[in-house]
């Protein structure tokens, strides 16, 4: 009897041993398809719903700064939502204009480079080589966008902004201009108004500055990393004061007012 015992107990430990090992198999077989299905997962969040962008520049200081990795939104397009004055955008470079911003990123040695490419692929991170830019939208389609009044305030449709957001120490704008935004374009400026190379600077070309609706990535909703600066980027409450229809009337595509710039 002992000996029958104890040879059941051994044919039991053997053939927990033998489950163990297929379950252990399984799992190592099931590894590749798991992380093919998370790639594939990521690479969809990435294209169609969210994505990260990291931030080179300092043309939205002090709102965002310089290294910051905004979420971008880019579902709510797919429903028909419509950019709005306020909202922050990233939006491919109409031509040129990366020229104008100042990029500043230190090089990283290359097995780090390496495993932040594959990285950025899946969109796990952000590419600090996108050739996109973020601003902020002042005017859309049918407003006219005019610096300044009186107060040196930019007035949109008639309606003065008042704008917390732009860096302390800048004015609303150096530069005087006054532009109708064509329809489905929109008129932008970066918050750090002394140093983005905006719609402002473009004011001779075609469409008197503005981008197309259909150039724009996404909104930008809040700033991910780094976890000190994270924050909601919401539209300013400024920005519901403007009226729809403005209040100066038509005058062309838009032009800028030559002279010295505004002080």
């Amino acid at each position: 009897m002992g000996s029958e015992a104890g040879g059941g107990r051994a044919e039991r430990r053997r053939l927990a041993r033998r489950v163990k090992r297929r379950r252990r198999t399984r799992r190592v077989g099931e590894l590749p398809l798991l992380v093919i299905v998370a790639l594939c997962i990521a690479l969809v969040l990435k294209t169609f719903l969210v994505q990260a962008f990291f931030i080179p520049s300092g043309s939205m200081e002090q709102t965002i700064r310089i290294g910051d990795r905004v979420l971008v939104d880019k579902l709510t397009p797919w429903f028909g939502s419509k950019v709005e004055r306020g909202d922050i955008v990233v939006f491919k470079d109409p031509g040129g204009w990366l020229r104008g911003e100042t990029a500043r990123t230190a090089p990283d040695p290359v097995v780090v480079k390496q495993i932040k490419q594959t990285l950025t692929f899946i969109g796990l991170l952000p590419s600090a080589d996108e050739q996109d830019l973020i601003k902020r939208v002042i005017g859309v389609g049918g407003d006219t966008v005019v610096c300044c009044d009186a107060q040196g305030r930019v007035t949109v449709n008639g309606s003065p902004l008042d704008e917390p957001y732009v860096n302390p120490g800048n004015t609303p704008s150096d530069i005087r201009f006054e532009v109708t935004v064509p329809k489905g374009r929109l008129f932008v400026m970066g918050d750090h108004r002394a140093n983005s190379a905006d719609s402002r600077f473009h004011l001779d070309e075609a469409f008197a500055g503005t981008i197309s609706e259909e150039g724009v990535v996404g909104e930008a909703v809040v700033i991910a990393w780094p976890f000190g600066h994270w924050r909601r980027l919401e539209t300013p409450a400024t920005f519901r004061m403007v009226p729809d229809q403005a209040r100066t009337g038509r005058r062309g595509p838009g032009r800028r007012r030559r002279g010295t710039p505004f002080a």
